[in-house]
């Protein structure tokens, strides 16, 4: 029999490695191996153990506990049983999450995450559909390593974190295979700090979620698209961007172009829906889904001479107005326009039509919404706990601390991830020169000085040479431009030069002064020539882009 005392952490949700306790295990019983099988299941009426090769059905006994089962099976194996539970008056048979031990994640993943070099995390962290022993389901991992326990939860469970309670490996992170769940199943983590009090979390490596206001995670399977754009690719892999025309139409398709709200929307398989995602924008009117966006908006480009579209960042995000740029799924392409392989589609049909995509990045700060990121395990994990480092007050938002690897990681791994599965071409980091400078926006007192005593961010700076290196490496040919605005030195110089290693910078200089000029009365223009000739001061000093963007516009 296994301790009350061990019953009892599992009753309670205080046991940080359930496998040594659920499942099948073998013990010795009157000098012969036996297997005892235990499970948790709470509001069980009764469980049964079933054995379909040996045709066997075993009644589970209560144990210490109304709700905790468990006995003993003479076999000398014991694989892919399940288990028959009664609950209500009615049956179900599941197969017993307890008895997987998932291979995804090795001690080699965790070692190359603890140290930040997992350049792939993305396919070790999160939900991943896969097949153990035959059997598919869908496996989760999440790094939380200050929770006391983590669970997931959604409606397969009834969104109770007593049921699939979580194990922890080294470095916090935490696994759990559950056999049976398919793609489109909606999750969450229950995460529970030291105290014991409980968050729900979305999981920060999901690649979909739920679309306003729900904030559920969605399990996805990236690997269904056909992709169609190898010539695009290959040619992309051979170009140098900086010796070849470059005209970029920044666009933000959440108000670019809007259907009625009662139009149909497009599926993916020809079939039309009633929209169901209507803009804040307009309340009469819906969100374009990315196919429609693919018929509408790539000819209008092609037909204005443009070579890239520049997309105002897509992640998902929970507010339509911060347009993107306060991101709380980093890895989850927007749900109002369609689901993750939608959007593969758009990237897919731009590249066919020789235009290049160009996505919006915001690793300097995100919001501090409950479900996100922000004191992510009951401690500050993916923010400066210091308000001066860790806050920016202007904007509401929190900064990541770049110097936890693997936080680095995890904004590594997301840059190249976008590159990866959903094979775009190009990144535009925003409010670069906000992360470079410790006093971005603060007063005297309101932050701290880094360890020579200057304004520099020199983590962050930091982290956008690796970023970049790691971008060029794997994906030549790409795009990396930087929105700043200061005179850093050496924007987009190579990293090996000691530059941040962007292939381009936004000239906000020429931008600000050329739409100064063009707001003043035609007469007093010729008082301020200057303007339209003070940028060739030092316009050969970066790799500059010219931009009209979307901030000086809306504003100006």
């Amino acid at each position: 029999m296994v301790a009350s005392e061990q019953i009892d952490r599992i009753v309670e949700n205080k046991h940080q490695n359930p496998f040594e306790i659920l499942g099948p295990h073998q013990v010795k019983e009157n000098g012969k191996t036996v297997w005892v099988v235990r499970s948790y299941i709470p509001n069980a009426e009764s469980v049964s153990v079933m054995i379909p090769e040996a045709r066997q059905e075993h009644l589970m006994q209560s144990e210490h506990h109304p709700h905790f089962f468990s006995c003993t099976i003479d076999l000398p194996e014991l694989s892919n049983y399940q288990l028959k539970i009664t609950e209500g008056g009615h049956e179900r048979v599941i197969y017993d999450p307890y008895a997987f031990t998932s291979p995804l994640l090795s001690d080699f993943d965790i070692h190359l995450f603890s140290e930040g070099n997992h350049h792939r995390i993305y396919e070790k962290l999160g939900a991943h559909p896969i097949e153990i022993e035959g059997i598919k389901g869908v496996y989760f991992a999440v790094w939380a390593p200050n929770a006391r326990n983590v669970s997931v939860i959604g409606d397969f469970n009834y969104w109770d974190g007593r049921k699939h309670q979580m194990a922890r490996r080294e470095n916090g992170i935490w696994e759990l295979f559950i056999p049976e769940l398919k793609v489109g199943t909606s999750y969450k983590y229950e995460i529970k700090n030291q105290d014991g009090h409980p968050y729900e979390k979305t999981d920060p490596y999901g690649f979909s979620q739920e679309p306003r206001p729900k904030t559920a995670s969605i399990v996805v399977d990236l690997s269904v698209h056909q992709w169609q754009d190898e010539e695009w690719v290959e040619k992309r892999r051979q170009s140098d961007l900086l010796r070849q025309p470059i005209s970029v139409y920044e666009c933000h398709l959440g108000s670019w172009l809007h259907a009625a709200a009662g139009e149909p929307a497009q599926l993916p398989d020809g079939t039309t829906s009633p929209a169901v995602i209507v803009s804040d924008y307009n309340p009469g009117a819906r969100f374009l889904t990315y196919r429609e966006l693919a018929d509408k908006l790539i000819p209008y480009v092609q037909n204005l001479g443009f070579t890239h579209i520049e997309l105002l960042p897509i992640s998902e995000h929970p507010f339509d107005g911060s347009w993107g740029y306060q991101v709380t799924g980093y890895y989850a392409p927007t749900s109002r326009h369609g689901s993750p392989e939608d959007f593969m589609y758009f990237v897919d049909r731009c590249h066919q039509a020789n235009i290049g995509v160009l996505v919006d990045w915001v690793p300097g700060h995100f919001p501090k919404d409950g479900h996100g990121l922000p004191f992510f395990d009951g401690t500050h994990l993916y923010e400066h706990a210091d308000p001066r480092i860790g806050e920016h007050k202007e904007w509401g938002t929190l900064i990541f601390n770049y110097g936890r690897n693997e936080v680095r990681n995890f904004l590594y791994a997301n840059a190249l991830f976008w590159f990866d599965k959903y094979h775009i071409d190009g990144i535009r980091v925003d409010a670069v020169s906000s992360m470079l400078y410790l006093d971005y926006c603060r007063e005297p007192g309101e932050w701290v000085t880094n360890q020579y005593g200057g304004r520099e961010n020199i983590e962050a700076a930091d982290f956008l040479r690796q970023t970049n290196h790691l971008i060029f490496s794997y994906f030549p040919g790409a795009l990396s431009i930087a929105e700043e605005s200061t005179s850093w030195p050496m924007v987009s110089a190579p990293t090996y030069l000691g530059g941040l290693g962007f292939n381009l910078k936004w000239n906000m200089g020429w931008m600000h002064d050329m739409l100064d000029y063009f707001e003043m009365d035609p007469w007093f223009r010729q008082f301020h020539q200057n303007n339209i000739t003070f940028s060739m001061w030092y316009n050969h000093s970066e790799n500059f882009m010219l931009a009209l963007s979307h901030d000086e516009v809306v504003h100006g």
